[in-house]
């Protein structure tokens, strides 16, 4: 049953994720191809979503678990990454990016940044065998070739300045680190919250309010970006913006309510993480699909990139790195031990025999059970014994 919830807790994210790109593209669309704006309304969805509600039912209701220093830091961590890496695209798309190319090496590189964080943090480094790696493999060209081959839009946006293909590089390389760090930083912040789970995405929350609604707001006010007058003065495209970006930034919140679930109820981020990065982009193409209205036949590759991402899903969840084999190593030499402990040899009764002689001798010759010792001067020595103890406690 929890297997079923952790997927469930998955397709979630998969499906919010998914949808993440291609709606913040409108969004940035709708607000004249601003960076701020979008980025500022990302924020302002996560904190009605992700700080509002949390706290409101926290207060009210409560829940399992509790707040502690070590949860609140990795939790803000996660919300940090994940924030940088929304950042990380909107100047992708800003630099001349598109999503068909933009999201597949974001989708691509992440679980790779991801699976490596998890098995270091968790000491898991020996257990990532051959297959978990060949499904990793297979995980990440399958994303490739799906959006590679994914029907394009219809107008492709070029950038032939140096400047801004180096800019989208580093764009894509950072959101690459970030989200490819969010889910480890969410999972250990959460395992520090005893498995609780809006405590965890409340502080995601703030650190997006902190990241993309403060600071934005601040620059936005000193005229950065066109400032506020880029979106009074839009009329009703900046609404459709809006809307966009709002319903992106209730895209990434939904996606990480998902994974802070699917943690919740026993998955793991070395596994969960790469299936949703896996995944995502299939989400990403079928949206394509349905917008695309009538175009050119897929290609082949396109199907051959949607088994490769299926398949390798199913390897990496089933070969993942349990954490177990070390554990019942461990009991079982316990147990061993103390079977060993249950059987005495004779070198060992001899030998206890030994230390019992070693610690009543001394005993034994205080009393003056001593060898070669006759009665009489075994009762005179107790006697004097006596006669010397109750004249200590007379004086």
């Amino acid at each position: 049953m929890r297997f079923l919830l952790v997927i469930g807790a998955i397709a979630l994210t998969v499906l919010s994720w998914g949808l993440y790109g291609p709606v913040l593209h409108h969004g940035i669309k709708g607000m004249g191809g601003g960076r701020l704006l979008p980025f500022f309304f990302v924020g302002v969805a996560y904190f009605f979503i992700a700080v509002a509600v949390p706290a409101a039912w926290l207060r009210t209701r409560g829940e399992a678990g509790s707040w502690t220093v070590g949860g609140s830091f990795w939790s803000l961590m996660a919300g940090a990454t994940g924030a940088l890496g929304a950042l990380g695209i909107i100047l992708a798309f800003k630099s001349g990016g598109n999503p068909v190319v933009v999201m597949p090496i974001v989708f691509g590189g992440a679980p790779i940044i991801n699976s490596l964080i998890s098995a270091k943090m968790n000491n898991l480094t020996r257990e990532i065998g051959s297959v978990f790696i060949a499904g990793l493999m297979m995980v990440i060209l399958g994303a490739v070739t799906v959006l590679i081959t994914k029907p394009a839009p219809p107008s492709q946006e070029a950038a032939n300045n140096s400047l801004f293909i180096l800019g989208l590089i580093a764009s894509i390389a950072g959101t690459v680190v970030c989200w490819g760090a969010y889910g480890p930083f969410l999972h250990k912040g959460q395992m520090k919250m005893q498995g609780s789970r809006l405590r965890p995405l409340l502080c995601v929350g703030l650190a997006y309010f902190a990241i993309a609604v403060l600071i934005p707001a601040v620059m936005l006010t000193g005229g950065v970006d066109g400032g506020w007058a880029t979106f009074s003065g839009s009329g009703v495209s900046a609404f459709s913006g809006t809307v966009w970006s709002l319903a992106a930034g209730a895209a990434g919140v939904f996606g990480s309510l998902g994974i802070i679930m699917a943690f919740n109820w026993g998955g793991k981020p070395i596994y969960v993480m790469p299936l949703v990065f896996g995944s995502a982009p299939v989400v990403n193409t079928l949206w394509a699909l349905t917008t695309r209205g009538e175009g050119d036949p897929l290609s082949p590759f396109f199907f051959a990139g949607l088994i490769l991402v299926i398949g390798g899903s199913a390897i990496v969840l089933v070969f993942s790195p349990k954490g177990t084999a070390g554990k019942k190593k461990a009991s079982e030499g316990e147990k061993k031990v103390s079977k060993q402990d249950k059987i005495k040899s004779p070198e060992t009764t001899d030998a206890h025999h030994h230390g019992v002689e070693e610690i009543e001798s001394p005993q034994t010759e205080r009393n003056g059970l001593r060898e070669g010792a006759s009665p009489d001067e075994v009762a005179t020595e107790r006697d004097s014994e006596f006669d010397d103890g109750s004249d200590e406690i007379s004086s």
